[in-house]
């Protein structure tokens, strides 16, 4: 009689555990289709180009996908919102720019650091407060926003690229490396844990995914949500300028030419990998293999020497996908 409750017991318990992981493939079917993706891409580029899987080439990856994945990170947030952020190109050339600016004019490397993510999280700040509090549309402020801080870019280089010199602590934050990781991926992978940990396991996150998805019933469960939406887009200035500040040190040089389209690619693989467009939904892992995704792709067509228009081409190609991927899986915006 026992042996039968005992294997009642164990059948009982292997059934919901093939029942939860059966769910939890349908909640995550998305980013699991793209990862599958990315696998037969990755196996697609290491038989096409055979310095694809050469050690150097996997370094330079990491190093290119960090500052990328910072933004992502960010951006993810802002998205799960329901909003769009398209100034984040746009405050990494002023990062840039200012990081090259200040340590040319012999600013010591620990205060260039702090003027830089000071001045992208004002940029975030002046974005926020406008589509908080004003109620204007995210897409027209952060679209004014990529124009006057490029403009401020511009304005602070002159439109040349002003050169770091590699003395200076700070390019460490671009090139170094601690027990033979570079730098930029540690960083990365520490926002990356943190975007992890926020949106899933705090206030702030619950808060952020609620007010993209019925931003009226949280604001009267007695939630601030205009002060969410202003920190959120804050991360994201702030974000933005740590990815600046990375590239000029990795670069030798701050430049206002620098991060065009760089939104594009970031909204195209937060979206690919899994966050609603539309809000209501959001996940790091999914921004993670979107970043690893478009990073591959854009790597592996350079090895191939593909001429860079096509390139452009596939990008397009991918944020359409993405968009049209997230709408039949998310479904349209509520009106």
């Amino acid at each position: 009689m026992r042996e039968e409750k005992a294997q009642v017991t164990t059948d009982v318990r292997n059934l919901e555990l093939s029942h939860s992981w059966k769910q939890w493939m349908i909640d995550h079917k998305q980013i699991l289709s793209i990862f599958g993706i990315l696998l037969l891409i990755s196996a697609f580029f290491s038989i096409a180009s055979a310095s694809f899987l050469s050690y150097s080439n996997m370094m330079n990856l990491v190093m290119q996908l960090a500052p990328n994945l910072i933004v992502a990170v960010a951006m993810t947030f802002v998205i799960t919102t329901g909003g769009i952020d398209l100034s984040v190109g746009s405050i990494l050339a002023l990062a840039s720019a200012l990081t090259a600016v200040l340590l040319s004019a012999g600013t010591a490397s620990p205060l260039v650091l702090l003027i830089v993510i000071i001045a992208g999280i004002a940029m975030g700040c002046i974005n926020g407060y406008v589509v908080a509090y004003h109620n204007i549309p995210p897409l027209i402020v952060t679209l004014a926003a990529m124009l006057y801080v490029r403009g401020l870019a511009l304005l602070i280089t002159g439109g040349y690229s002003i050169a770091i010199s590699s003395d200076a602590g700070l390019t460490k934050i671009g090139i170094g490396s601690f027990l033979g990781v570079p730098v930029p991926a540690i960083l990365a992978v520490i926002i990356m844990v943190f975007g992890v940990i926020a949106l899933r396991n705090s206030r702030y996150g619950t808060y952020v995914t609620g007010i993209g998805a019925n931003e009226e019933a949280v604001r009267r469960a007695g939630v601030n949500t205009k002060y969410v939406k202003l920190i959120t887009y804050m991360f994201s200035g702030g974000a933005a300028a740590l990815a600046g500040l990375i590239l000029a040190s990795r670069l030798g040089s701050g430049s206002s030419n620098i991060g065009m389209m760089f939104e594009l690619d970031i909204i195209a693989a937060v979206v690919l990998g899994g966050t609603a467009l539309f809000g209501g939904a959001g996940t790091i892992l999914g921004s993670l293999i979107g970043v690893t995704m478009i990073g591959v792709i854009n790597n592996g067509l350079t090895l191939m020497q593909v001429s860079p228009y096509i390139i452009q081409i596939m990008e397009g190609l991918v944020l359409l996908m993405a968009v049209i991927i997230n709408v039949r899986v998310f479904g349209k915006k509520r009106m």
